[in-house]
C-alpha cells in the first residue's frame, strides 16, 4: 500500500446548552447557505446554458452576508458554509459525470443535519476538540483510541433522528496494512433464509433485526399517528419512533461489520453475486425482508476492507445461472423455481440450491479473475440463451434467486 489509508473515526458526545445551540444555528445556516446556491446554479444553467462554480457560489456567500435578511450567516463559523458549497461542486461534477442524480434541496425536517469543519475552524491538543465559536471543548465518549499520533483533517458534527449527537473524524490511519496473503477463495451467495450461504458450505443465519422490533416499532407509530400535529406529544411520540429505528440500523450495521471483517480476514478472494437490489426491492412481497438483509451495504463493506487489507473482491455477472448450473458436471437445468431448495442432476449430484449457487459463483469468479478484468462467463449454448431469458424476467417480477 503505497499511501496510507484516511479513515473516519466516529464517537458520541454530549453537548452543553450552548454548544447544542450553536451547532443547530450552524446546521441551519448550512441548509440556508446550499439551497440558495443550488437555485442560483440551476437557474443559471437553465435560463442561460451557464455553468456556475463553486467560486462563483463562494462570491455569492460573500454577498449575502452582507445583505440585512442574511446577515446572521456571519454569526456561525464560515468553514461548515464554505464547505456546504463544496459538496454541491461535488454533487454536480458527479451529476455531469453522470453517477449521480441531480443534487436536490436540503430539507429541514428530513435531510441530515451535519456541519463539516477543517483544520482552520478546529483545534485538537491533549485528546480534546475544540470547534470555531466555541470556548469549550467537546465532551467526547471515546468509544475507541484514535491512531497514536493521528490528527485529524476534517471533523463532521451531526445530530441523527433520534436525537444522538457524533463526531466524526477523518484520520491518516497508518495501522491499516495489507494482511498476510491467506490462498483461501470463497464464493458468496446472498439469501433471505440464510443471510449469506458460502461454498464452503457454511450458512450464515439472516439475524431478521426489523423483525425482531417489529411489533414494538408498529405499536410506536400508531402512537404517533394518533398525536395532533405540531404538539410536543407527537415530538416525544417522533423521537420514541426514530429511536426504534435507530436501534434496528445500529444492530444491523454492527453484524454486517463483524461478518465483513471476518471473511476479509480469513480469505484472499471473495466472489460475490452483482445483484440489482434496486430492482429486487419492487417485488412488494420481499421488499421488506430485502431492505433489513442490507446486501448493498454488505457489499460497500466487503470492497472497502478488501481494498485496505490487499484482498481481491469479485461480482460475477447477474445474469450468470448459478443455481441451475451443476457445479459438479456443469449441466444446467432448464428451470429451477424459487421453492426449491434442493435437487438432483443428471449425474446424480444432489444439491442444496444455496451451497451449490456459491460453489458456482467462486468457479465463475476464478475464472473472471485469471481471463482478466472485465471478462463474463459467457454461455452459447441454447439452453444457456433461455437461462438469460429466464433470469431477465425472474429479475423483471422481483423474484430473482434469493
Amino acid at each position: 500500500m503505497a499511501t496510507h489509508v484516511k479513515r473516519a473515526y466516529k464517537y458520541r458526545f454530549y453537548p452543553t446548552d450552548a454548544q447544542a445551540a450553536e451547532l443547530s444555528r450552524t446546521f441551519g445556516c448550512v441548509r440556508k447557505v446550499y439551497n440558495p446556491a443550488l437555485q442560483a446554479r440551476t437557474e443559471a444553467w437553465v435560463l442561460r446554458q451557464e455553468r456556475i462554480n463553486y467560486s462563483a457560489t463562494s462570491a455569492m456567500l460573500t454577498a449575502w452576508k452582507k445583505t440585512e435578511e442574511l446577515a446572521y450567516l456571519g454569526d456561525v463559523s464560515s468553514v461548515p458554509l464554505q464547505q456546504a458549497l463544496r459538496h454541491l461542486q461535488t454533487a454536480f461534477t458527479h451529476f455531469f459525470g453522470k453517477r449521480a442524480k441531480y443534487p436536490r434541496f436540503k430539507s429541514k425536517k428530513k435531510s441530515r443535519k451535519s456541519a463539516e469543519y477543517t483544520t482552520s475552524a478546529f483545534r485538537f491538543r491533549d485528546g480534546k476538540l475544540t470547534l470555531a465559536k466555541m470556548a469549550e471543548p467537546l465532551d467526547i465518549v471515546w468509544s475507541r483510541p484514535l491512531p497514536e499520533g493521528a490528527q485529524p483533517s476534517t471533523v463532521t458534527v451531526s445530530r441523527d433522528a433520534a436525537g444522538r449527537w457524533f463526531v466524526s473524524m477523518l484520520v491518516e490511519d497508518q495501522t491499516v496494512k495489507p494482511l498476510p496473503a491467506a490462498g483461501a477463495a470463497v464464493g458468496v451467495d446472498a439469501g433471505l433464509d440464510h443471510l449469506l450461504t458460502l461454498s464452503t458450505g457454511e450458512k450464515v443465519a439472516n439475524p431478521r433485526h426489523e423483525r425482531r422490533d417489529r411489533a414494538r416499532l408498529a405499536r410506536a407509530q400508531r402512537e404517533l399517528s394518533r398525536k395532533v400535529k405540531g404538539s410536543a406529544n407527537r415530538a416525544k411520540a417522533r423521537l420514541k419512533v426514530a429511536r426504534i429505528h435507530t436501534r434496528i440500523a445500529d444492530r444491523r450495521r454492527d453484524g454486517l461489520h463483524k461478518l465483513t471483517t471476518r471473511l476479509v480476514r480469513e480469505n484472499q478472494t471473495i466472489v460475490i453475486e452483482d445483484l440489482t437490489v434496486r430492482n429486487l426491492l419492487k417485488n412488494g412481497k420481499l421488499a421488506r425482508a430485502i431492505s433489513d438483509a442490507s446486501w448493498t451495504e454488505l457489499r460497500s463493506m466487503l470492497e472497502y476492507k478488501a481494498q485496505w487489507y490487499g484482498r481481491e473482491v469479485i461480482a460475477v455477472d447477474r445474469w450468470f445461472p448459478s443455481s441451475k448450473l451443476c457445479s459438479n458436471c456443469g449441466t444446467l437445468q432448464s428451470t429451477m423455481p424459487l421453492h426449491v431448495r434442493t435437487w438432483t442432476c443428471d449425474c446424480g449430484t444432489t444439491h442444496d440450491r444455496d451451497v451449490n449457487a456459491a460453489k458456482n459463483l467462486l468457479a465463475a469468479g476464478l475464472a473472471v479473475s485469471a481471463c482478466g478484468a472485465g471478462a463474463r462467463p459467457q454461455r452459447s449454448t441454447p439452453d444457456g440463451q433461455l437461462a438469460v431469458k429466464q433470469e431477465t424476467q425472474r429479475a423483471t417480477a422481483g423474484t430473482s434467486r434469493l
